[in-house]
């Protein structure tokens, strides 16, 4: 009998943290506003400007979202968080979610509980060192000093490349990338190592970006994409499918220029319109506005709008589009049907 009454007790518990967890979309709601996590500083990808100003890539996917629930891509607050503090920050609820270059992984899905919608940067780690080094290739760096941001995955990655070739190095552990950068430029470590395009980013806000060298060698698989907490499968869906919208958006050719003119009156692609909401009901399966996504797309663009505008071969960081091009484009970037 006690321990039906126990198992009971559990059940109800459960039950109730359940019901607790899935309430995040009213929070926010609620709130008035989308608390999203974001790195510490990275241009390109989530920094502050001049005046303050959230701007990058990551930053984008936050501003969608907001933009997605509120109609007012402002309606966000920027929570800088470090690799050893984001995972706190979402399971404690301090964040709403996370879009901070976060490699998604089976422990992070699996034993950390979180939920990751989808990739919206397919990555690799990489290697920079200076160019009076004299090094081309990872495979010379025996017993290099190596900057490496502790809590992520670069840190493990590191250890089984060089366990692999046989060859021994001395880490010189981080917490940001503003760390990174300054104990690199001032000689404290031999190499810096993070995911390619971090890497990009980095050397990109150098005085003499030629004066360093991204190695060739790619040593990982870093699908980065945007997460929430386990438990809460309604919030999770907005996260995935306001993604989503961003990628059909750019192969439909629906941009931030001509979003508002198509969203006027239904189209000629029915799916078009049921991404735009004059046709169909996804937005209240949602639980959103039926413009959920036509705000979505005009906060910022969509997803080739914001990879060119902010980290795209225009731009100082100069990221070709690779993996990252859409599926009809020899790239990785696809997204299920709306219908």
């Amino acid at each position: 009998m006690k321990r039906t009454v126990f198992f009971g007790a559990l059940t109800v518990a459960g039950l109730a943290a359940s019901m607790a967890s899935a309430a995040t979309l009213d929070d926010v709601k609620a709130r008035g506003s989308l608390n999203c996590g974001v790195t510490t500083g990275l241009v390109g990808f989530a920094a502050p400007d001049a005046n303050g100003v959230w701007t990058g890539f990551d930053v984008g996917m936050c501003r969608a979202v907001a933009a997605a629930i509120f109609g007012d891509p402002s309606a966000v607050e920027f929570v800088p968080t470090t690799g050893q503090t984001r995972f706190t920050a979402l399971a404690s609820g301090e964040i709403d979610m996370l879009a901070r270059n976060t490699t998604w992984t089976f422990s992070r899905d699996v034993d950390l509980k979180f939920e990751f919608n989808g990739v919206n940067y397919y990555d690799g780690q990489g290697f920079m060192v200076p160019k009076e080094l004299g090094v081309n290739s990872a495979k010379d760096l025996d017993g290099a000093t190596v900057c490496i941001q502790t809590g992520t995955t670069t840190e493990l990655n590191l250890a089984d490349f060089f366990r692999t070739n046989n060859i021994s190095y001395e880490p010189v552990p981080i917490e940001t990338n503003a760390e990174a950068q300054q104990q690199y430029l001032a000689g404290a470590c031999d190499v810096y190592t993070t995911d390619a395009s971090g890497l990009a980013a980095t050397r990109a806000t150098f005085e003499n970006p030629a004066d360093h060298v991204l190695l060739p060698e790619i040593i990982s698989k870093e699908p980065l994409g945007p997460l929430v907490r386990h438990g809460d499968s309604e919030w999770g869906d907005v996260v995935r499918w306001t993604l989503n919208a961003l990628i059909t958006a750019e192969e439909l050719g629906v941009t931030s220029t001509n979003v508002n003119d198509l969203a006027a009156a239904p189209t000629d692609n029915p799916e078009v319109n049921r991404l735009l909401g004059t046709e169909g009901e996804l937005g209240a399966m949602l639980g959103l506005d039926a413009n959920w996504a036509q705000n979505a797309i005009a906060a910022g663009g969509n997803y080739g709008e914001l990879f060119e505008k902010n980290i795209g071969e225009n731009t100082p960081i100069g990221l070709a589009r690779g993996l990252n091009a859409q599926w009809t484009e020899g790239g990785l970037i696809y997204s299920p049907p709306f219908r």
